[in-house]
């Protein structure tokens, strides 16, 4: 009868071991589980990025073209400018004998060219516009109310001339160092042999080879025009050289073709004559626009004196006898 008892006794220990084995996958998944990651955090949102804003090349528009105006491309050929050609970075314009050109850039800038003159643009952008007058005379001008910085240098000088705000100025570039610039409205930077003047409205300056820019001025009421005109007003010959002097930068013409007046004003040009009466003009123009102009007739006879006969000779020694 002892071994039923027995195993009544051990009964409890099978179940409780049982229990226990069962209870320890749930004490693990409850006590020991390692907790579940908790979700990714949502991406964050994606901004769009802006492209750089890449500042847009502006043109110089050909808006007048008077006379024999030619433009050259880069390094293309020069050909026949029209109104309404655009000039860009490295194009070049130049104006002949008596014809004269009008570049506008936008509603910011204009620049006006006179005869004879060569420009080549080097930059152009919305805030800047940096041209190289090579010779010649030419006016830049920022219209009111554009911030506008527009740059011209001298070809052949290390001259350069700046107007950072609305204005106007006038440049003269004789390509062979003397450059003058006058102001009509704004302030000018004009730099030099590392010296910097300010040309202010109705203010003139005059950079020579190798100087420095003189101080500014206030333009001249009237400009210096002297011409040595031949002491006999009528001449057997054809050629006439036309010699003068004035103000050092301002621009020459005679018979209304460009003369190279030097660093001090000085100039020369031989003039073909026709037969009888002539005409010969000479004008200068200053960088404030002041203009002098002298004119002189000359008068050409290339006809043999007439030959005397033997009777003009007689009736010439009767004429002189007592």
């Amino acid at each position: 009868m002892a071994e039923p008892r027995t195993h009544r006794r051990q009964t409890p220990f099978y179940v409780g071991l049982v229990l226990i084995l069962a209870a320890l996958p749930l004490g693990w998944f409850i006590f020991l589980r390692q907790p579940p990651s908790p979700p990714p955090p949502p991406p964050p949102p994606v901004v769009p990025v802006e492209a750089p804003v890449v500042e847009k090349a502006m043109e110089l528009e050909l808006t007048e073209v008077t006379g024999t105006v030619e433009v050259k491309e880069g390094s293309g050929a020069w050909r026949k400018a029209s109104v309404g050609m655009a000039l860009r970075r490295h194009d070049k314009v130049r104006t002949e004998d008596g014809s004269y050109a009008v570049l506008i850039g936008g509603e910011a800038v204009e620049f006006r060219m006179d005869p004879g003159t060569e420009v080549s643009v080097e930059d152009l952008t919305k805030s800047a516009s940096r041209l190289l007058l090579a010779s010649g005379m030419a006016t830049a001008v920022v219209r009111p109310g554009k911030r506008h910085t527009f740059e011209v240098k001298a070809a052949q000088s290390d001259a350069v001339a700046t107007l950072h705000e609305s204005g106007a100025f006038t440049m003269s570039n004789n390509g062979q160092g003397t450059v003058a610039v006058g102001t009509r409205e704004g302030e000018v930077t004009l730099l030099g042999q590392g010296k910097v003047v300010i040309v202010r409205a109705g203010q003139q300056s005059v950079v020579r080879p190798g100087q420095a820019p003189s101080e500014p001025a206030a333009v001249p009421t009237s400009l210096l025009l002297k011409v040595d005109w031949p002491s006999e007003r009528t001449r057997r010959e054809r050629d006439l050289v036309v010699r003068g002097q004035t103000t050092p930068g301002s621009r020459v013409q005679v018979n209304d073709v460009r003369v190279l007046a030097d660093a001090e004003g000085r100039f020369e040009r031989k003039v073909k004559l026709r037969e009888g009466a002539n005409t010969v003009d000479v004008r200068a123009v200053g960088v404030g626009r002041v203009e002098q102009r002298e004119q002189a007739e000359v008068i050409v006879d290339t006809r043999p004196p007439p030959l005397k006969t033997d009777s003009d000779i007689w009736n010439q020694a009767n004429d002189s006898s007592p």
